[in-house]
């Protein structure tokens, strides 16, 4: 079983997380708006071939993986803790071994 953080830790690690989501938000945001203006150069300015379907699917993936570094791998994460801890308990198993 792990720990309890201390206040000092609770508010450092909720500072982080908050942090790391914003950050996400923010790339989100600007995804969409570089996109939509892409989107609109390619379908007004440039004829109507749609080549501004490569950079939105590429950068879409690098978005994707964020999201799934922040909200399911990022630090405090429910999938990462459990992960961290039964790495912890195999450690502290083979260790026990003599």
């Amino acid at each position: 079983m792990p720990q309890p953080l201390s206040p000092e830790e609770l508010d450092a690690l909720a500072r982080k997380r908050a942090n790391a989501k914003l950050g996400w938000y923010l790339h989100a945001l600007v995804y969409v708006l570089v996109n939509a203006l892409l989107f609109a150069l390619s379908r007004y300015a440039f004829g109507t071939r749609p080549w501004s379907v490569y950079p939105l699917l590429g950068w879409g993936l690098g978005l994707v993986l964020h999201g799934v570094s922040v909200f399911l791998l990022g630090s405090g994460s429910g999938l990462r803790e459990r992960m961290v801890q039964r790495e912890r308990e195999a450690l502290q198993r083979r260790q026990e071994r003599p």
